[in-house]
């Protein structure tokens, strides 16, 4: 048996799980989710390692192995660091053993990932460095629109005339909301606009990596807007020889800490095996 936890920390919220493997089975054992918001991560990493310690009644003599992910190699009483794209990829297929593609979108970033049946990394892609495909983006336009970042994706789906939002420039992309606004066009018609412009870069991210009718897994915090995942069907949809298909997850934001406690716990088993044994402190 190992135990293991997994540390994901991203530009806003910071996710810890931990799991128990045994005999082939990995049960989830508890998780916790702490956002940032100018605090210390490398702080917030340890509170939540501690929650789920908690909330799992385990010790922290009880881990076996510690693996971060995203920026947590930092974290001092971390036992190993893997990729953020490795770790995600493997928490999708977790999430959906069916999923052979993976959709990471973040504060800052979009990633599309190619896996195998395992969950190893095949091919990926990121967005480029402008932020007009990104949370961060999204939490702008809402605070703009004076409305809950949560609210996001339920509006969006209530449009019944989506605004065209043309630019590919997050700069850019503000100032057309603005002149929306100011032209009268409701906050759903705006936002469903935002998020069909969002899912059609996404998409051709997806194509340029070889997605074609793969079950496409969305992880990260924009993978719980509802408006974004309903986007990236429709546009999915209108692609030439792609016929992949978009998914989610209640707990698609927790793929990277998933990812990352079962890629520590794999290496804890393969190190027990060859008579090395790394231990968290």
């Amino acid at each position: 048996m190992t135990i293991a936890a997994g540390i994901d920390v991203g530009t806003g919220v910071v996710k810890a799980a931990i799991f128990k493997t045994e005999d082939g089975k990995e049960s989830w054992l508890s998780r916790a989710i702490l956002r940032i918001r100018q605090r210390d991560p490398m702080e917030l990493a340890r509170e939540a390692f501690e929650q789920t310690l908690a909330d799992a009644g385990l010790a922290s003599d009880d881990i076996d192995y510690v693996a971060t992910t995203g920026e947590g190699e930092a974290i001092p009483f971390h036992t190993g660091h893997f990729y953020s794209m490795t770790s995600h990829a493997r928490g999708a297929r977790y999430l959906d053993p069916e999923a052979r593609a993976v959709l990471d979108c973040g504060a800052l970033h979009g990633r599309a990932i190619i896996t195998d049946e395992r969950g190893k990394v095949l091919n990926y892609k990121m967005t480029s460095q402008c932020a007009s495909g990104s949370g961060q983006f999204l939490e702008n336009i809402a605070r703009y629109l004076g409305i809950a970042q949560d609210e996001i994706g339920t509006l969006s789906t209530q449009a019944d005339d989506p605004e065209d939002v043309s630019s590919i420039c997050a700069v850019l992309a503000e100032t057309d909301v603005i002149n929306m606004v100011s032209r009268g066009i409701t906050a759903p018609n705006i936002l469903k606009g935002i998020h069909l412009s969002m899912a059609s870069r996404l998409a051709r991210l997806l194509k340029s990596i070889g997605v074609a009718d793969n079950l496409v897994m969305m992880t990260g915090g924009l993978a719980l807007d509802e408006g974004l995942v309903a986007a990236m069907g429709e546009e999915l949809g209108k692609m030439k020889g792609v016929d992949a298909r978009i998914t989610s997850h209640a707990d698609s934001i927790y793929a990277g800490a998933i990812g990352a406690a079962l890629w520590g716990a794999f290496r804890h088993e393969k190190l027990a095996a060859s008579g090395q044994l790394l231990k968290a402190s």
